[in-house]
């Protein structure tokens, strides 16, 4: 696909107005809905038509404005809107480091997040935050390998996601039973991870970032954060299609708080119907980040609990989004009340 050309969905209208909007021919349906959009601004590499009306868009454009419309295909994940719990089994997580790192209390934690009404678990023994340690994949896997077993065991039918970017730990874990990889690099660290997975049936979670852990805070120049992280996505889409990973089971992270300082965290966000483009699934993990502590004044992570609900519900436009937290019963009420006001 060429992602040269962009179409950005405004005026957004949810319930019985976008219902009607979209009856009378004067909105879109986006991303499947519940929401609707009413006018588009037409991108063509940095070209700006300015937002015109939906029923203006011209003929030549119809395809990208086709690409908006498509419901996202499930990716490995249960359809609809859900919240992914976070489990960390690593000892220097920014959050919750050292909290998991007995694999029973990790699948007591896990079975509690689902029993909260998590649809998804995402399961991660690597800390990618800036200056954490290198671990091996071996310990990798030492450290995970115990909670995927032992969920699986206790909740055969439980969806797990696993955080890495390796692999051999892939590997591992998708024989033991795991549905989804999340790989913080788009499958760019390890060179035998997408011929690996274009062999799979899973789920893969394409996150942006430039850089590494350590180094991405050098990387954080763009010229339009939102148009550079769509394009670069769809970059690795491709190469990842290319590679033989069919495209309904791809989703994507605009990876939050990677390569992006808080403004342009808060940009992104603020433009999120923009990864319509993509034709896929969008993952938003901006749980407990410094983007809310800044914004809030909260210096403690584990106090940026509300903060990290008011950011993700700004996910849930895009129809199918998976909300990546930690602190999952919460989120489950925001995510439950957003849905009874906007949809019919």
């Amino acid at each position: 696909m060429d992602f040269r050309r962009l179409a950005e969905p405004a005026g957004l209208l949810y319930g019985t107005a976008a219902q009607d909007a979209v009856r009378r021919g004067l909105a879109l349906p986006l991303a499947g809905g519940p929401a609707a959009f009413s006018c588009v601004d037409l991108i063509e590499d940095r070209t700006h038509s300015g937002f015109l009306p939906v029923g203006d868009v011209p003929a030549g454009w119809q395809d990208v404005l086709a690409r908006l419309v498509a419901k996202p295909p499930a990716a490995g994940m249960p359809e609809g809107p859900q919240v992914m719990g976070i489990l960390n089994i690593t000892p220097d997580s920014f959050s919750d480091g050292g909290q998991h790192r007995d694999a029973e209390r990790a699948v007591q934690a896990g079975l509690m997040q689902i029993a909260g009404g998590a649809g998804v678990l995402d399961i991660g023994g690597e800390s990618t935050r800036p200056g954490a340690a290198v671990v091996t994949s071996e310990e990798e896997w030492q450290r995970i390998g115990p909670v995927v077993h032992g969920l699986k065991q206790q909740k055969p039918e439980a969806v797990l996601s696993i955080d890495t970017r390796n692999s051999t730990v892939m590997a591992q874990a998708l024989a033991a039973g795991a549905d989804v990889i999340n790989d913080v690099s788009a499958l760019t660290h390890d060179p035998d991870a997408l011929p690996l997975l274009a062999g799979e049936r899973c789920g893969v979670v394409l996150m942006h970032m430039r850089g590494t852990p350590a180094t991405m805070a050098r990387h954080a120049v763009y010229e339009d954060v939102a148009c550079d992280v769509v394009r670069e996505l769809g970059a690795r889409l491709t190469a990842a299609i290319e590679a033989g990973l069919a495209p309904e089971r791809l989703s994507v992270d605009p990876g939050l708080g990677f390569a992006k300082n808080t403004d342009q965290n808060l940009t992104l966000l603020s433009r999120l119907p923009l990864l319509a483009n993509l034709g896929c699934r969008v993952v938003l993990g901006l749980s407990r980040k410094r983007m809310i502590g800044d914004v809030t004044g909260v210096q403690d992570p584990a106090g940026r609990d509300a903060g990290t609900q008011a950011a993700s519900l700004e996910a849930l436009p895009l129809g199918q989004s998976v909300l990546r937290v930690h602190a999952v019963e919460g989120m489950v009420q925001a995510l439950r009340v957003w849905q009874r006001v906007h949809t019919v």
